[in-house]
């Protein structure tokens, strides 16, 4: 059996926010997300530990995304709380209590700038998670 089929890899149950974020960050990548970011925002909110803020190219692959990251994640034993934003594909958050996962259109993206907003909080390097940099 081969060492990525969800039989083989661990629970994520009682993971830190942090290996949370690391597979939900993989998980986007695989699926093609665009432009992941991934910020800590512990000390700015009590809202989450880290939001991950990616990009999607229509509705129907914002949607994938979503589903996917939410599929993956519950192989190892993690749902969301909440999903918001599903029926429309514009802007789907997925609330995995200490990360939240933005999944956004180009458009929106550009308009609301979460980046921006988030400023203060650290950005967590990503880049040995990325297979397509």
């Amino acid at each position: 059996m081969d060492s990525n089929t969800p039989e083989m890899l661990p629970s994520l149950e009682n993971a830190e926010p942090i290996e949370l974020a690391r597979e939900l960050v993989r998980v986007l990548d695989l699926k093609k997300a665009r432009d992941i970011k991934l910020l800590r925002v512990a000390d700015q909110t009590v809202i989450a530990d880290y939001f991950i803020i990616c990009g999607g190219t229509s509705n129907t692959n914002i949607k994938a995304l979503a589903g996917e990251a939410e599929y993956k994640l519950s192989l190892r034993g993690v749902a969301p709380l909440r999903i918001d934003g599903y029926s429309e594909g514009q802007w789907i958050v997925l609330d995995f209590g200490s990360v939240m996962v933005h999944i956004m259109s180009r458009d929106n993206r550009d308009f609301f700038k979460l980046e921006k907003l988030w400023s203060d909080a650290e950005a967590v390097d990503i880049s040995d998670l990325l297979l397509r940099n």
